[in-house]
C-alpha cells in the first residue's frame, strides 16, 4: 500500500510558512541603465544637479520680452523685429528646448504669431516666464529622487540618464537551481525523435527556469536526475550555493517519489500537501537556509506551484516591492464546479466579454493552459459559480 499525505495545509497558511523562511538578498552589483529595467535599486538616488539645469523654452515659438508684448491681441497685434539678439522690439526664433536667449523672459508660441519677412506679428499677450521651463524645474539639486528598494521602470532610466547616471547599484538577483527529476524524463538533445512508449521529453524544469527568469530571478537549469534519493540528494548538495532550488517531480506518495524525504533527510520539510486543486503533492522546505520548492510532475500542478509559491519567493529574495495584481472582472459563459477544502485553479478562454471554463483540463494536460486566457481561482470555502457570475480572472503570464 502506497504512502499518504498526512495532512494538507491551505495555501495561505503554506505561503506564509515559506516567506518566513526567506531573506531578502542585500548583495548589491553596480549595472548600465540599459539592462535596469525590472531591477531593485540598493540604494537611495539623491539628485546632484539641476534639471534642467538652463532656462529653456518649453515650446516652439519666439523668445521675447513680455513687456513688449503688453495688450497684443488678433485685433491688435504687436509688431516686433526678428533678430539675433533680445532686445526692445525684438525676437528671436526657438525650438522647444533651447537656451533661452539673453534678455528674454519669455516665449511667444508660434500658434499666437504670424510672420511676414523679419516682421513677427504677436497676437497674445505673454507674462513673464510664460512658456519657459526654469533651472531645477523638473528635479532640484539635492531632491531625493527614488528610494531604496524602488523597482525601476524604462522611464526611471530615462530620469537617472538625467541626472548623469550611467550606472546604477541594484540587489543582487536571486539564483534559482532547477532539477527536473524522473527516470522517465529525456532530454531534448538526446530525443533524436518521438521518444519511446513511457518516456516524455522534459519540458517541465524548462517551463520552471523561463519562469523564474521572467519573474526577476537568474535560472540555474541543472540536467535530469533519476528517481533514487542518493542521486536527488547529490544534486541538491551541489546546488546550495543558490538562492533558492525547485526540484520538479518526484513529489507525491510513490513508490518513486523521493524529493519530499531527501528534502527531510537534509534540513526541514515545512508543508507536504497543499490545499490546492491541481497542485495538492507540492512540498515547501528548507535546507542550510536555502529555500526549497517540490513541483508536482503533473505540468498544470507544477504551474499552479510556481505561481503560489516560486513566484512570490522569488519577489521576497529579490526585495521587489509589491505591485497591485491585474485582474480583470468578467461574467462566466458557463458554470464553474470545484472541491470544497481546495483552492481551485481554473483555466477559462474569453468569449467576448465573458470567460468560460475549458472542459476536459486535466492536472497532466499542460496544453490546456496553452489554450487558456487565464485563469479563475475559486476560494476553498466556495463550491463552484454559476453561470452568469462574475469572477476575477488572472492572465497567464
Amino acid at each position: 500500500m502506497g504512502r499518504i499525505f498526512k495532512e494538507r495545509t491551505s495555501v495561505d497558511e503554506a505561503l506564509r510558512l515559506f516567506l518566513e523562511n526567506i531573506s531578502p538578498i542585500r548583495k548589491t552589483e553596480e549595472i548600465p541603465l540599459e539592462t535596469c529595467t525590472g531591477r531593485v535599486l540598493a540604494e537611495a538616488v539623491i539628485s546632484g544637479r539641476n534639471v534642467p539645469h538652463y532656462r529653456r523654452a518649453a515650446l516652439d515659438g519666439y523668445a521675447v520680452r513680455a513687456s513688449d508684448t503688453l495688450g497684443a491681441s488678433p485685433a491688435n497685434p504687436v509688431l516686433l523685429q526678428l533678430s539675433d539678439r533680445v532686445e526692445e522690439g525684438s525676437s528671436i526664433w526657438v525650438h522647444t528646448g533651447a537656451a533661452m536667449p539673453k534678455g528674454a523672459d519669455a516665449v511667444v508660441i508660434v500658434e499666437d504669431t504670424a510672420t511676414a519677412g523679419n516682421i513677427i506679428e504677436v497676437r497674445a499677450q505673454v507674462y513673464p516666464n510664460r512658456n519657459v521651463g526654469q533651472v531645477g524645474e523638473d528635479i532640484k539639486k539635492g531632491d531625493r529622487v527614488f528610494e531604496e528598494g524602488h523597482l525601476l521602470r524604462p522611464c526611471d532610466a530615462a530620469v537617472l540618464v538625467s541626472l548623469g547616471f550611467d550606472r546604477v547599484k541594484v540587489f543582487r538577483k536571486p539564483v534559482i537551481a532547477v532539477i527536473p527529476t524522473g527516470d522517465e524524463l529525456i532530454s531534448r538533445e538526446k530525443s533524436g525523435d518521438v521518444p519511446p512508449p513511457g518516456m516524455v521529453l522534459e519540458s517541465n524544469g524548462l517551463m520552471a527556469a523561463i519562469y523564474v527568469n521572467k519573474w526577476g530571478g537568474i535560472p540555474r537549469y541543472i540536467g535530469i536526475v533519476s528517481d533514487h534519493p542518493d542521486s536527488i540528494k547529490k544534486a541538491i548538495e551541489a546546488n546550495l550555493d543558490t538562492d533558492m532550488i525547485l526540484l520538479s517531480g518526484g513529489t507525491s506518495v510513490g513508490k518513486r517519489d523521493h524529493a519530499p524525504q531527501v528534502v527531510a533527510s537534509l534540513g526541514e520539510v515545512l508543508v507536504h500537501g497543499i490545499g490546492a486543486s491541481p497542485g495538492k503533492p507540492a512540498a515547501l522546505g528548507i535546507i542550510n537556509d536555502v529555500p526549497v520548492v517540490c513541483l508536482p510532475g503533473y505540468p498544470v500542478a507544477g504551474l499552479v506551484a510556481l505561481y503560489f509559491f516560486v513566484r512570490p519567493g522569488i519577489r521576497k529574495l529579490a526585495a521587489i516591492p509589491k505591485v497591485p495584481e491585474l485582474i480583470l472582472k468578467r461574467r462566466l459563459a458557463a458554470k464553474i464546479s470545484s472541491k470544497i477544502g481546495y483552492v481551485n485553479f481554473i483555466r477559462v478562454i474569453f468569449e467576448e466579454d465573458r470567460v468560460r471554463p475549458l472542459t476536459g483540463a486535466r492536472a497532466d494536460v499542460l496544453s490546456s493552459v496553452a489554450k487558456a486566457d487565464g485563469f479563475v481561482l475559486v476560494p476553498e470555502n466556495v463550491e463552484g459559480y454559476e453561470e452568469g457570475e462574475e469572477v476575477d480572472v488572472f492572465l497567464i503570464e
